[in-house]
């Protein structure tokens, strides 16, 4: 019989020992890296919070590893699938003002003063944000995505991997394109187009932002997409 001690020892492992997480995961290291399985770091990293996918990952505020992504900036690479790190490394910070796009959506967004990590006004923390997808209230940076509208992946199969890598980066950290909104529902989505997906609430204007980033880079629907994009807006917008 196990002894009470050898019991102890054995439950204290199995909580701290990340077992029950697949190898094909993405894990996003402390210091906010995102390595997925050919990553040198892969299993090098125990202290991790697991994603199901690199866009999960990078969209939550994670980077990529240096020299992850040799695509110059302004090659085109319509023959490669689709990868997140098409449309840049993260979050870009253009103005290099230390607030990248994410931080800077959090900023406009709220609703009341948000609160930074430290005096240099670079990371966001806390505020209160409205989401547009559900009304409920939100205080916490770190339980917000911030949601491409037309997702990356569905942008990239509708004319989008056929674009200079610097106009893919421009959708991925275009404000008109980002929202803030619970981490659960903007992995609910994932990367559905209106015909698969919309929100709980506000659903007209959801449908009216969606065509109005796709319409301003020229994403192109099929003929079954026009019909059932055309009946989703007479349904939810009369």
């Amino acid at each position: 019989m196990m002894t009470k001690t050898a019991l102890l020892a054995l439950t204290i492992f199995c909580i701290a020992t990340p077992t029950s997480f697949a190898g094909d995961l993405i894990k996003m290291s402390s210091s906010k890296i995102c390595h997925d399985t050919n990553s040198p770091s892969y299993n090098r990293t125990k202290n991790f919070i697991p994603y199901n996918s690199m866009e999960e990952c990078l969209d939550s505020g994670g980077h990529l590893p240096k020299n992850a992504n040799n695509t110059s900036k302004g090659q085109s690479t319509s023959n490669s699938k689709y990868s997140r790190s098409q449309f840049g490394s993260g979050w870009a910070d253009t103005d290099k003002d230390c607030q990248n796009s994410r931080m800077e959506a959090l900023i406009a967004q709220s609703v009341s003063p948000v609160k930074f990590k430290s005096n240099k006004g670079c990371r966001v923390i806390s505020g209160r944000w409205n989401s547009p997808y559900s009304g409920k209230t939100i205080y916490k940076a770190s339980e917000i995505d911030i949601d491409h509208v037309v997702p990356l992946k569905w942008a990239w199969d509708h004319g989008a991997d056929q674009w200079s890598k610097k106009k893919r980066i421009e959708i991925a950290n275009n404000p008109a394109n980002l929202l803030s909104v619970e981490a659960s529902l903007n992995r609910q989505k994932g990367a559905k187009g209106l015909d698969e997906w919309l929100p709980p609430k506000n659903q007209c204007q959801y449908i009216a932002r969606f065509e109005r980033v796709r319409k301003t880079y020229g994403l192109k629907l099929s003929t079954s997409e026009k019909s059932k994009f055309a009946a989703i807006k007479q349904k939810h917008c009369r």
